[in-house]
């Protein structure tokens, strides 16, 4: 029994997973930061434009 906690505590094969797993985390974090500024200022784009159609008319 002790060898085989001995044996999972010397395991290292989970760190690479976890590892992985917060590199992903990382960059999905990072694309919904990068798309949210990007979409507020579409957003505003899109308003502007239609004032600026709205008032011509």
């Amino acid at each position: 029994m002790i060898d085989l906690f001995k044996k999972l505590y010397l395991s290292d094969t989970g760190a690479t997973a976890v590892e992985y797993g917060l590199i992903l985390a990382l960059i999905a974090l990072t694309a919904i930061v990068a798309i949210t500024g990007v979409a507020d200022q579409t957003v505003f784009m899109w308003n502007d434009v239609a004032n600026q159609v709205t008032e011509v008319s």
